[in-house]
């Protein structure tokens, strides 16, 4: 590199310096305009958008978590209305149980819960008590809720194995099917997983065990089924015996019948 070449790579260094501390002082100015809703005519844009965002979660309405041993209860609420509900209409109790023994009259499903269909009324404020009588935590989640009042549209209850814990919500005024589950991994495609309909619903959803078919059907055979199969095998094979003993007897090898009856050789 000669001489005459260095001295121009060294001018224009002080020169691309400047340029990015211009840059950076423009990208602060614009990160400062965005978060600061006054500046540069933010607020009046905010406010012509704001009402197209009736869905997002408010400040006030962060994630509230009741936690402790025997389980947790998230976005619990009792008092604070939806935005199309005047009053509440109605106080509904539901309670349910969790646990393998609820999976029994349904093949290939491992978990279970005692009411996989709840119906409740618009605008009611619902008091759920879930009891896991397994060994291992179960959740009774609900998706869909109103996101302005419920972060991210969920209501949730955890309960330990052995443990059961009670929390509220209250639904919006609109006919609608809201999907219920346990979030726990692999508990929903084991079974775990329900419906609430609120007034008339709006359908059923897929895979509700003892309400709606699935996707694909399980291939599994009822329990107990190779022992019904065998005493029916068995039981057909006594009938067959006991009608062809009525009949005349067995014909045996060369003709041959039992209880005295002659041979066409012994004749």
């Amino acid at each position: 590199m000669t001489a005459a070449a260095g001295g121009h790579r060294l001018a224009r260094a002080p020169a691309t310096a400047a340029l990015l501390i211009i840059l950076a002082q423009a990208s602060g100015l614009t990160r400062a305009q965005t978060d600061d809703p006054g500046a540069s005519g933010a607020a009046p844009r905010a406010a012509e958008h704001g009402q197209h965002r009736p869905q997002e979660a408010a400040p006030d309405h962060a994630h509230s978590l009741s936690l402790d041993g025997a389980g947790a209860v998230m976005n619990e609420n009792a008092g604070t209305l939806p935005r199309d509900c005047a009053e509440v209409s109605r106080d509904q109790e539901i309670t349910v149980y969790a646990g393998r023994e609820f999976a029994a009259e349904f093949p290939g499903n491992t978990f279970g819960l005692s009411q996989h269909e709840y119906y409740v009324e618009p605008c009611s404020r619902i008091t759920v008590t879930f009891v896991n009588n397994d060994d291992v935590r179960h959740q009774w989640m609900v998706h869909g809720l109103p996101r302005y009042l419920y972060p991210t549209g969920m209501f949730h209850i955890e309960a330990a194995g052995g443990h059961s814990r009670t929390g509220t919500f209250i639904v919006p005024s609109d006919h609608r099917t809201y999907l219920v589950h346990c979030d726990m991994p692999q508990h929903m495609e084991r079974g775990m997983k329900a419906q609430l309909k609120v007034g008339r619903g709006s359908g059923d959803l897929w895979s509700i065990p003892g309400v709606s078919g699935d996707f694909e059907r399980d291939s599994y055979l009822p329990r107990g089924i190779t022992l019904w199969f065998l005493l029916a095998v068995l039981s057909g094979a006594a009938i067959f015996s006991l009608l062809t003993y009525r009949r005349g007897g067995l014909t045996l090898p060369g003709g041959a019948r039992r209880h005295g009856v002659r041979s066409d050789r012994e004749a």
